[in-house]
């Protein structure tokens, strides 16, 4: 039994996981839900449902109520058909359903599927309305369906209510296209457990550029009009950014979708940046624009394309315009390992003083977060860490965050590898709720003036 099958039997086939009520029956239909997975709209009284059935429905429905044994209302929503791209052409029907009229941080219980067959019950909470709380993520990157390392921990981390959100900043399976699209359905059914239960957001990543990511557009459900490769959520105090490093990478698919990306974003980090309910603002990519490994595409920061853009092909770069929108953190992976910069802008570390880095910093802090596990192994680094870099490592494992309130936001580096212990920990902090104060000063004065960020700058060896 490979590690995912183990998880799977583990997990799902037994009654004794807390976040599961009633086990998978056995039953004699052939067309059961699989592959099931909760994602959110940003609205706190709503709930997408996400599954796939290897056969038609006659309808495509989720019954939900507040006790397991007693499912009382009933949500109905729509199927698409779903072609892989390769010769096979495999076919896979994707059922998406919206909850709606919840009860905002109310636990519901659920059960998908139609007369064909009913899935298991599962259970969730409804995320939470208002800004005066403290979301809680689990975050990580390049998970795949051979060497899932951190899957079983942060399994039993979500199965203990530890988590309000889960963000997996890209790449999936190894690649979800892979043997005409059956490793993409082996990684869904064993992330299932999981996913099932709490609000899973997710990025696009390189190992989804198959068909023109076909495989991410059609299996995941997100808000907004861009099948999941741009959109944003706002959850307690913080705005979370999800956008796509990959349209700098695969211009065969065409250039048009790095400008409508660009504008996209330009709008909505203004329209968060003026939102005084915005404590923080959050970016997430699968691609870093810092990092330190040998990897001469991606860690290359004067040679970034997204960082800076193509100027001979008049392609918009993306660094100024989050410096400008005030963005205080970006969340990346890519890299099989772990990594925190310091606060930087355009290769300089703006940190907020000696004693106290990360409050107030006047550079936007970037966290790395790759190393979950997949057949790739880890990342090693380069050997002399630049003066960007905080801390790093080479441990699977996965990052914990809190957005305590806001002007605190904490980070934990989990390794899997030491047995699950704390191996990186920060704080960031603002001693006055809103923007960074690089953009208030650049409110006041029209531009950010070189000096005094050059001033402001102390390299960390």
């Amino acid at each position: 039994m490979d590690f995912f099958a183990a998880v799977t039997y583990l997990l799902v086939g037994t009654s004794s996981v807390s976040g599961l009520i009633i086990p998978r029956p056995a039953m004699e239909a052939t067309n059961l839900p699989e592959q099931i997975h909760l994602s959110w709209s940003g609205n706190p009284t709503e709930m997408y449902v996400t599954w796939a059935t290897p056969s038609p429905s006659t309808v495509t429905s989720v019954k939900f109520g507040l006790d397991a044994a007693n499912l009382t209302s009933t949500a109905t929503g729509t199927s698409t058909v779903f072609v892989d791209g390769a010769k096979a052409h495999k076919v896979r029907y994707i059922h998406r359903v919206t909850l709606v009229n919840l009860v905002p941080a109310t636990r519901y219980y659920y059960s998908c599927g139609s007369d064909s067959g009913w899935a298991t019950v599962y259970t969730f909470r409804s995320i939470q309305a208002g800004t005066e709380w403290s979301p809680r993520l689990l975050v990580y990157g390049d998970m795949g369906s051979v060497n899932a390392r951190s899957l079983q921990e942060m399994t039993k981390e979500v199965q203990a209510d530890r988590y309000d959100l889960v963000l997996h900043v890209g790449d999936f399976a190894y690649d979800m296209d892979n043997s005409n699209g059956d490793v993409g359905d082996d990684f869904l059914r064993a992330l299932e457990p999981l996913a099932a239960i709490i609000p899973y957001v997710t990025v696009v990543g390189n190992h989804e550029q198959k068909y023109n990511f076909s495989h991410y557009r059609n299996r995941f459900t997100c808000p907004g009009n861009d099948e999941g490769m741009f959109y944003s959520i706002n959850v307690g105090p913080l705005h979370l950014t999800v956008m796509s490093t990959e349209f700098y990478f695969f211009l065969r698919y065409g250039v048009t979708q790095i400008y409508n990306q660009y504008y996209w974003l330009a709008k909505d980090l203004t329209a968060a940046a003026e939102n005084a309910d915005n404590g923080w603002i959050f970016v997430a990519g699968h691609r870093p624009m810092y990092c330190s490994n040998p990897d001469m595409v991606d860690c290359n920061p004067r040679g970034n394309i997204f960082r800076k853009g193509i100027p001979l092909l008049m392609i918009p770069g993306l660094e100024d315009l989050f410096h400008e929108s005030g963005v205080d953190i970006v969340l990346g992976a890519h890299e099989h390992s772990y990594e925190r910069t310091w606060p930087i802008y355009d290769l300089q570390v703006l940190n907020g003083s000696n004693d106290s880095p990360y409050t107030d910093s006047k550079g936007i802090v970037h966290i790395i977060t790759g190393s979950a596990g997949c057949r790739e192994n880890h990342t090693r680094f380069n050997p002399t860490p630049p003066d960007f870099s905080a801390f790093r490592s080479t441990d699977y494992g996965f990052t914990r965050m809190t957005v305590f309130n806001r002007t605190h936001v904490h980070f934990e580096q989990v390794s899997d590898d030491q047995d699950y212990a704390v191996i990186d920990s920060v704080w960031v902090q603002k001693t006055q709720p809103g923007r960074p104060v690089w953009y208030r000063g650049s409110k006041q004065t029209g531009r950010l003036l070189h000096s005094d960020r050059k001033s402001s700058a102390r390299t960390e060896g």
